[in-house]
Order: C-alpha cells, then sequence, then structure tokens
C-alpha cells in the first residue's frame, strides 16, 4: 500500500506564498505520475499540476505562472510552491500519486488526506 502525507498547508495574505510538501510512503515497486488537486467548499475536486516520472508538468490554467510544482524522485516526495496566491486559491489540496505495489501490477492512484490552504483577501 501507499501512504500520502501532506504538509506545508495554512493562512497567508493574498499575494503570498506556500509551499507544499507529499512524501510518499509505504510497500510499492514504483511511483508514476504526482500531483495536486483541490476542492473548494460546493465546488468539485479540480486539477491543479501533475508531474511524470520523468519530470513533464501540467497545469490548470487558473495557476500557471504561479504555481511550480517538482518533485524528488528519491525521496518519493512532490511539490508545489505557490506564489501570488489569491482569495479564490482557497481549497483544500490533495497530493495524488499513481503507483504499482509490485513489478507487474497495475497503476492505481493513491490520494492524500488534503491539506487547507486559506488566503485572506
Amino acid at each position: 500500500q501507499v501512504q500520502l502525507v501532506e504538509s506545508g498547508g495554512g493562512l497567508v495574505q493574498a499575494g503570498g506564498s506556500l509551499r507544499l510538501s507529499c512524501a510518499a510512503s509505504g510497500s510499492f515497486f514504483s511511483i508514476n505520475a504526482m500531483g495536486w488537486y483541490r476542492q473548494a467548499p460546493g465546488k468539485q475536486r479540480e486539477l491543479v499540476a501533475t508531474i511524470s516520472s520523468g519530470g513533464s508538468t501540467n497545469y490548470a490554467d487558473s495557476v500557471k505562472d504561479r504555481f511550480t510544482i517538482s518533485r524528488a524522485n528519491a525521496e518519493n516526495t512532490v511539490y508545489l510552491q505557490m506564489n501570488s496566491l489569491k482569495p479564490e486559491d482557497t481549497a483544500v489540496y490533495y497530493c495524488n500519486a499513481y503507483a504499482r505495489v509490485r513489478l507487474l501490477a497495475p497503476r492505481l492512484a493513491y490520494w492524500g488526506q488534503g491539506t487547507q490552504v486559506t488566503v485572506s483577501s
């Protein structure tokens, strides 16, 4: 099984910055794509950014040029640097990872418990 533990959320004023971290642990063969999603109250969960094991990135239009996703493969950790934060970025941010628990096992999606990010105006 794979456990994802997020950290780094909190309260920040508009224009400020936060850095989220997510570390994968447990028993697995490989971690493939990792990413961040968010869910604001009353809204559906949406993609924020993803990064492949090779480093290719993808961002939601709403966060391009403000957020940067990166990963440290040796530590099975993914980061999200969030700059120029806006009140509309307020949400619970969830870490996501696709992993194989064994060599020939299917890739499955795993989720963290979420971390609250609140941006005040």
